[in-house]
Parts: structure tokens; sequence; C-alpha cells
């Protein structure tokens, strides 16, 4: 009997599965507030559940490669508590696969598109202050949704497509409707921490590059698909954008 005979099986329309490609940031340190900064769990680990779940491949990838590192506030380990009850994050904390990938993840330099099916490019405070001017990770997304394949971006992530332009020199988010962390919810942190925490808001610059930015409310689940572009609000939304790239795929 083989090993992989109880797990649940799973009704797929395809023999072949989709392989998804998910960005992280790097370890970095915040410009304004001098935090050790990086990406934020859920946003990796509730889309890599549902992805897994449907049997796809993923891999994880990183601007630099490399090890990369949690934003503390997001590990339920942490004293602050303030993601105590997120157990999905707190399962694949305790996976020996799992840190080993997030031990050597994949430099995105060397990451050819055309061996996957969609992206998913994570948030958290890291990519506030290394995803905006990545070269690399613009012709990424670029490559991606030219190519018309599924484009995910969620929460600080999507500060990624602020700068991205397509072949004929437009902006990818001019005329598309999106979402990302919000103003009201900077508002919050801001007001949380006593201090301006983010170097540019997301949502004013999405504005002034042409895009119909909306938002759900502070700190609710909500995600919107833009044809094969899809933006989720923010930490809580991981799971909504991974159904839309699921539906996007159609296996």
């Amino acid at each position: 009997m083989s090993v992989e005979t109880h797990h649940e099986i799973v009704d797929v329309t395809s023999a072949r599965r989709p392989r998804i490609l998910m960005v992280v940031a790097n370890p970095a340190t915040s410009t304004t507030t001098g935090w050790p900064v990086g990406f934020w769990a859920a946003e990796l680990f509730h889309p890599f559940y549902e992805f897994t779940k449907a049997r796809f491949e993923v891999t994880i990838a990183s601007p630099r490669g490399g090890k990369v590192e949690l934003d503390a506030m997001s590990d339920p380990r942490d004293e602050s508590r303030w993601s105590a009850d997120d157990v999905i994050t707190l399962g694949y904390l305790n996976t020996p696969e799992m840190v080993a990938q997030l031990e050597d993840t994949a430099r995105l330099a060397d990451v050819d598109p055309d061996d996957f099916d969609a992206i998913v490019v994570c948030g958290g405070q890291g990519p506030m202050f290394q995803f905006r001017d990545d070269p690399d990770l613009q012709r990424t997304i670029a490559a991606f949704y030219e190519a018309e394949k599924p484009t995910a971006l969620l929460c600080h992530g999507t500060c990624a497509l602020l700068d991205v332009r397509l072949s004929d020199g437009s902006y990818l988010i001019d005329g598309k409707t999106m979402t990302g962390f919000a103003n009201v919810e900077e508002e919050f942190s801001d007001a949380a921490v006593g201090t301006t925490v983010m170097p540019f808001r997301i949502e004013d610059e999405a504005r002034s590059r042409g895009a119909n930015f909306i938002q759900a409310g502070l700190f609710k689940a909500f995600a919107v698909r833009d044809g094969r572009l899809i933006t989720g609000q923010q930490q809580y939304s991981g799971e909504k954008v991974a159904r839309l790239v699921i539906e996007a795929l159609a296996v």
C-alpha cells in the first residue's frame, strides 16, 4: 500500500495540475520605523493551503532568493498574539518541509514564467520597501499578465503593480479594478503604532495610475478579479485570492 493511499481523493478535470509561483519578500529593514520586516505569514500559507488542497504544485520565490522571514506579528507564536488564532500558519511553521522551503527560496531572476500557470505575490511589511522598484518582479508580473495567465497580488504585495508597464508602455493597472491594503487600514496601523508605518499608500498611488481602487472596509476579507488580474485587500483575503486563481484556471 502506498503512503499516499490514505490521502483524500480530490476530483480533478485534468491529469496535469497547474503550477503556481508564489513570491514573498526578503528580509529588510523599514525605513520609517527601523523595524526588521519580511512577509506576512497568512498571505503565503493560506493560499498555499488552498492550492495544495486542489493538488496544485507551488514554488516559493523571492527577489533575492535564499532564506526569508516572517513579519513578527504574523507569527502565531509571537508574544504580541496579533495572529494567535492563525492555526494554518502555525501548522506550516511546524512542518519541516515548509521550513526547509523558507530557508532556500528560488531567486526570482532564475525563474522562467513559462514554467508556471499563475503567479501570486504575497504582502507584508517587507514588500513596501523592496517590491515597487524591483525590475525582476516588474518583468515577471508583466510576463504573466501578457501571457494571459492569472496574475494575483494581495495586501501590501499589490504595491508591486504600481509601476508595471506593459509592452505598449501603458501602466498595467490603468483602467483596472483592484484592491489592496486600503487607506482605512493604513490609518488604523499608524494610530496603533503612533507613527507613519509605510512610506506611501497603495490606494492613493493606484488611483494616480488610473486604477479603480475598491475596498470592503477595515480588515474585511475581500478580493476582486478583473479579467486575469486578481487582487486581495489584506492578510484576511488570502483564501479568497486563491479561490479566484483556481476559478480562473478552470481546472
